[in-house]
């Protein structure tokens, strides 16, 4: 691809953002192949947890305005469709984060399940200093995050928040050193890729469904349908069964995931 890289582990997919010589600013066909990406993920059995980042020390400073054509409209719709792909994602997501993340690229972030960041790590939603509104979901994920005051503050003013400032609200997962990075991420989503992948996935489709709002009652049934799944799927056998051999389980042998 021309602006990322997809490297594939046993089980983890890592996409890296890479135009380092703009701090992973994203163009046009960093969105079409972000985009693209996060589609072939999806349909991909093997991948059960992706890990999104960014290349030289950078996660990425937003979107690359002296790349954006004429037709502004059509260019917002490719960035939109990389947010959206992102966001549908079943499997486990974990933003790996060092250096900037700003404007459409802290929204990237966002986008995904977990936020681990290094204590260097810095974040803004900056677009008003661009004389810009929030995108990339933005608009639609802080307040979810956040609460609709301190939201409408992080975005009116623009302001760099530390990765202990963004900790601190929410927004950011788990905070290590730079040499401590890749470590932790490996060893998250080894463990997220040794779970029960069904029970992962519908496990992420309850709380994005209860973060939306709605009644008790609808949780519940919710809950109850996805359980149902569980109980009748092939992981929660090998659960029982290893329980009562005393062994740790192995997911990784189990059926395609059913959400």
């Amino acid at each position: 691809m021309e602006t990322l890289q997809v490297e594939r582990y046993d089980g983890v997919v890592t996409v890296t953002m890479s135009r380092p010589e703009k701090k992973n600013a994203a163009d046009e066909a960093m969105w079409r192949e972000l985009a693209e990406t996060f589609t072939e993920v999806g349909r991909n059995e093997l991948d059960r947890a992706l890990v999104l980042t960014g290349a030289g020390g950078d996660f990425c400073s937003g979107a690359d305005l002296a790349g954006m054509r004429d037709d502004a409209l059509r260019y917002m719709a490719d960035a939109g469709e990389a947010a959206r792909t992102l966001h549908a994602l079943t499997i486990p997501t974990i933003a790996k984060v060092d250096g900037v993340a700003v404007g459409a690229g802290w929204n990237l972030a966002l986008g995904c399940d977990l936020v681990v960041a290094t204590d260097r790590a810095r974040f803004s939603q900056i677009f008003v200093r661009r004389a810009l509104s929030v995108d990339m979901g933005g608009s639609w994920l802080l307040p979810k995050l956040v609460g609709i005051q301190k939201a409408k503050e992080i975005a009116f003013f623009g302001d760099m928040y530390s990765a202990a400032d963004a900790a601190e609200m929410g927004l950011v997962t788990r905070i290590v050193t730079p040499d401590e990075l890749d470590e932790t991420v490996d060893t998250m989503a080894r463990r997220l890729v040794d779970g029960p992948a069904q029970a992962l996935a519908l496990t992420k489709q309850l709380l994005d469904a209860g973060a939306d709002g709605g009644s008790m009652e609808a949780a519940l049934r919710r809950e109850a349908h996805a359980q149902a799944n569980n109980i009748n799927g092939d992981d929660a056998k090998e659960a029982k069964a290893a329980f009562l051999e005393k062994r740790t389980p192995d997911f990784r042998t189990g059926a395609a995931v059913q959400v």
